[in-house]
């Protein structure tokens, strides 16, 4: 797969790895998606095939559920799941694989989010629903909570 396929972002925690993972494992509904939205974690299996199943709420009542699976855990270090299946690997209609990951950096953490999609129009369409805002405060999000947890903000 190409990097024509990829959207990403990137950021420098001012937060150790491990303060960083427990912010994306145990802190999800505090950053997941962008204020004034918020997210509840209904199920976070943790391991490779573990099911993920988010709800997204918005400010005027929306609600986006998300379903999928973990396709790969390292802890501090790596996240890869998809939502081209659901719990039991019952095929999904697939958008995209998520790649988290984690890399120490001299006291801070390197965290890299990946999306990546099937086609080019797939990435195109994620981009043009906003993924460089969306994910951007999320991310931002990610690493106050993170700085938090370090003792750092």
């Amino acid at each position: 797969m190409s990097a024509e396929h990829e959207l990403r972002i990137e950021r420098l925690i001012d937060a150790p790895v491990d303060a960083v993972w427990r912010a994306w494992t145990e802190h999800g509904g505090e950053w997941f998606c962008p204020r004034p939205w918020t997210a509840e974690i209904v199920a976070q299996e943790l391991r490779a095939g573990g099911r993920s199943a988010i709800v997204m709420r918005g400010p005027q009542g929306e609600e986006h559920a998300h379903e999928g699976v973990f396709l790969e855990v390292v802890p501090q270090r790596r996240i890869v799941s998809t939502d081209a299946f659901t719990a039991g690997w019952a095929p999904a209609g697939p958008f995209m694989v998520r790649i988290d990951e984690f890399a120490e950096e001299g006291g801070r953490t390197r965290y890299t989010a990946i999306a990546r999609h099937w086609t080019v129009e797939a990435r195109d369409q994620h981009a043009a629903m906003g993924f460089e805002a969306g994910w951007g405060a999320a991310s931002d999000q990610l690493a106050e909570v993170a700085r938090r947890i370090a003792g750092r903000d």
